[in-house]
């Protein structure tokens, strides 16, 4: 049987053929949407998402970090110089080893978060839009819930290669 294109099937063939198309189009608009809404913020969404785990979770170390959210530590590094070099973390002596560093938001980074969590809201609501409000937080708890059990299951993974991956040349991120 020929390959079919999922976009000419009728309605009721296209569920389940197209799983991943449709994650592909989401994170698209997503990411076109949250880099446009973190275009002040150091490297935009991953910057985001390394200081939203700074500030709402309890990792140790930068290499902790990096092991948490599957980001290389060579690029951890240089984000994490561009954030500190902006004034939203600091980086200090671990008081249990004191050749590790501990990541920390300031309080311009908490306060920049803040801002930031709320402009990803707004992002992901327009990226939803189609979906009843009840529904949008359903989605982000299955998607989280996914993500989670694939990357327990999978740490080493890298989640900036697999947007990278889905993206078009053109709009892949820097770094």
């Amino acid at each position: 049987m020929a390959a079919t294109d999922p976009c000419e099937l009728p309605a009721d063939r296209r569920r389940g053929s197209t799983f991943g198309w449709s994650l592909g189009v989401v994170l698209r608009r997503w990411h076109e949407y949250v880099e446009e809404m973190l275009n002040d913020l150091p490297h935009g969404s991953r910057g985001y998402h390394i200081l939203s785990v700074v500030v709402h979770e309890d990792v140790p170390t930068q290499g902790a970090l990096a092991t948490r959210l599957g980001i290389d530590r060579s690029v951890l590094t240089y984000v994490i110089d561009d954030l500190e070099n902006a004034g939203l973390i600091e980086r200090k002596l671990d008081p249990q080893d004191r050749r590790a560093r501990r990541i920390v938001a300031t309080d311009r980074g908490r306060a920049a978060l803040t801002e930031a969590e709320r402009r990803v809201t707004h992002a992901e609501d327009h990226v939803l839009g189609g979906l009843p409000e009840d529904q949008r937080d359903t989605f982000r708890d299955f998607a989280a819930r996914a993500a989670e059990a694939i990357h327990a299951a999978a740490p080493a993974t890298d989640p900036c290669v697999a947007v990278r991956s889905v993206l078009p040349p053109a709009e892949q991120p820097a770094g």
